[in-house]
């Protein structure tokens, strides 16, 4: 009997690639849209391919489905209690966009470190004016909170420059020899004090959906830095508005956000030493070809 794999607009396929699929034994459905309901038959696919799909459709529907890839690297997407429960194969894009995520977090160190953003309006006004509070990333202690491929990538980066780096986890990391030491989530509270730059790379969860809430905030170093590329609802976006204010912390980078696109009316627009980008740290010139290599490769699997 013929494998079938419902593919969906999450990724752009080219001619080429499906017909790589094809040949790898596997009748191909196509839905651009998939957040909405898809309007076909779905008891036919033993595999899918999609981000957000089974948010607008039920995967109680999907009777033969026995593998499930994610094109995102959060998995928050997916009804993983379900999948689990009828031994469903699932896979998130594991390596796809950690290099690009980790290097847009580095950016953003460098760019609050260095104020590159008060010498750009500088430059705009043509005003030759010094700052003597630029600081160097040596020596500086960097709190990295989930250490999976984007936490790991993020390391290896900035260990270059000299820092002491916390690798943070809900399980073990092994010695890797780039970070200095590993805590357990559950040391979070005594890790925020010492930290000069902290980084959420941490998956959303029940447990860590506002894991930086207004107490957690406030443990935070004065004239620290905070870095998300995870997930929006990890941070108490009030209580994250309110430490700007109070100057409790140097500058904020965040890519991800509690509403997304962030709302017009959101004062984090406007703040100092805020940097705002609209989710759009995962990509790079070469995520494509590593995501179509992860699907053809766990295709493979079933």
């Amino acid at each position: 009997m013929e494998r079938q794999v419902l593919l969906t607009g999450a990724y752009q396929y080219t001619e080429e690639q499906l017909h790589m699929i094809e040949k790898m034994g596997w009748k191909v459905t196509f839905v651009k849209n998939e957040l909405e309901p898809i309007g076909i038959p779905t008891d036919q696919f033993d595999a899918v391919i999609c981000n957000g799909l089974f948010l607008y459709n039920d995967i109680a529907e999907f009777k033969k489905l026995k593998m499930v890839q994610a094109t995102s690297a959060g998995m928050d997407r997916l009804p993983i209690e379900y999948m689990e429960k009828h031994h469903i194969m699932y896979y998130n894009a594991k390596g796809v966009y950690s290099i690009p995520m980790a290097e847009w977090a580095v950016m953003s160190v460098l760019e609050i470190c260095k104020n590159a953003h008060g010498f750009f309006r500088k430059q705009q006004e043509h005003i030759w004016g010094k700052d003597r509070s630029l600081l160097e990333l040596t020596g500086k202690k960097v709190c990295i909170i989930g250490y999976g491929d984007v936490g790991h990538e993020t390391a290896k980066r900035l260990a270059a420059f000299g820092t002491e780096i916390t690798a943070m986890n809900r399980s073990r990391v092994e010695e890797d020899g780039v970070i200095s030491r590993w805590l357990s989530l559950d040391r979070l509270d005594e890790a925020l004090p010492e930290a000069d730059i902290v980084i959420l790379c941490i998956a959303l969860t029940e447990e860590t959906r506002g894991l930086l809430n207004a107490d957690r905030l406030r443990l935070m170093k004065q004239g620290s830095l905070l870095v998300n590329v995870a997930r929006g609802a990890l941070i108490d976006e009030k209580a994250l508005i309110r430490c700007l204010k109070e100057e409790k912390l140097r500058g904020a980078a965040l890519d991800v956000f509690e509403t997304e696109p962030l709302p017009e009316e959101s004062e984090l627009w406007e703040m100092p030493g805020v940097i705002i980008s609209p989710h759009n740290s995962f990509v790079g010139d070469q995520i494509r070809e590593r995501m179509f290599d992860l699907i053809c490769e766990n295709l493979k699997r079933i």
